[in-house]
């Protein structure tokens, strides 16, 4: 396996202000990697910046984001564009705000495909009520005539794995992305992001609290706090023998369930 990503000694400012410090890791093709850390520790700060999310007060200070050998965030505004969707795409762990709340979950999720290539409304309703019946829905074709305001929070959330997968893209930035699900549509949601790596060789950084998500899927962690790396290594490791103190820390403040 060939490295697809690489983050370069990465420092991340708002407004000035440091978000993220120092930060390297790489991201081989077909891998999994889980980001872990508390609230505030920088986990969806360094996802945004490989797609150049950061918005206005966000910006890659120092260092480098490194994709197929381009450096994301030297490229241009149309270079980038061309890249996020079918080449490196994200699920927002509150994705009921991407949408636009006027226009029918169908004509956005077409309109983001047809930017990339030629594709007919019928070639793209087949496709999306297929992944959306994966994604737990018994009437994909319902859900694509909805607005976003007619779906609960976990409909909408499900919804954005479909927007961010529907093109099969390279590289999956996953922010939090089953935080508003229930259990059983959460295995129905990382069942799919499996597939999505099995299938087309998906490389997938996951960004979340939820321990037990990336037990289940990660190869490799990577534990942060305070926008800094505090242990980096394979998934067994990490969870089961940590090094570190915090991760420790860390993982003693997961709930276990007793019987």
């Amino acid at each position: 396996m060939g490295e697809i990503l690489r983050y370069e000694h990465v420092d991340i400012s708002y407004n000035g202000r440091p978000a993220v410090r120092d930060l390297s890791f790489t991201l081989d093709e077909g891998e999994i990697l889980g980001i872990v850390g508390e609230s505030g520790s920088g986990k969806s700060t360094l996802l945004k910046a490989a797609m150049g999310l950061l918005g206005r007060d966000g910006l890659v200070t120092r260092g480098d984001i490194w994709y197929k050998g381009k450096n994301l965030p030297d490229l241009k505004e149309k270079e980038l564009r061309r890249l996020n969707g079918p080449e490196l795409a994200m699920i927002f762990q509150n994705a009921g705000a991407s949408f636009c709340p006027i226009r029918t979950v169908g004509a956005q999720l077409y309109e983001g495909m047809a930017e990339h290539g030629a594709i007919s409304k019928a070639e793209f309703r087949a496709l999306a009520v297929e992944l959306l019946q994966k994604l737990g829905f018994e009437n994909g074709g319902r859900i694509l005539d909805s607005y976003p305001f007619e779906l609960s929070g976990g409909m909408q959330q499900r919804v954005g794995i479909a927007c961010a997968m529907l093109m099969n893209p390279s590289v999956l930035l996953a922010d939090e992305p089953t935080s508003a699900l229930d259990v059983s549509v959460q295995k129905q949601a990382v069942e799919e992001m499996l597939l999505a790596r099995k299938n087309f060789g998906a490389s997938i950084i996951i960004a979340t609290h939820n321990i037990g998500v990336v037990g289940a899927m990660a190869d490799r962690v990577l534990v942060m706090r305070n926008g800094a790396a505090v242990e980096y290594g394979e998934t067994a490791q990490v969870l089961e023998r940590p090094r570190e103190n915090y991760t420790r820390m860390l993982m003693s403040a997961v709930p276990r369930l007793r019987r």
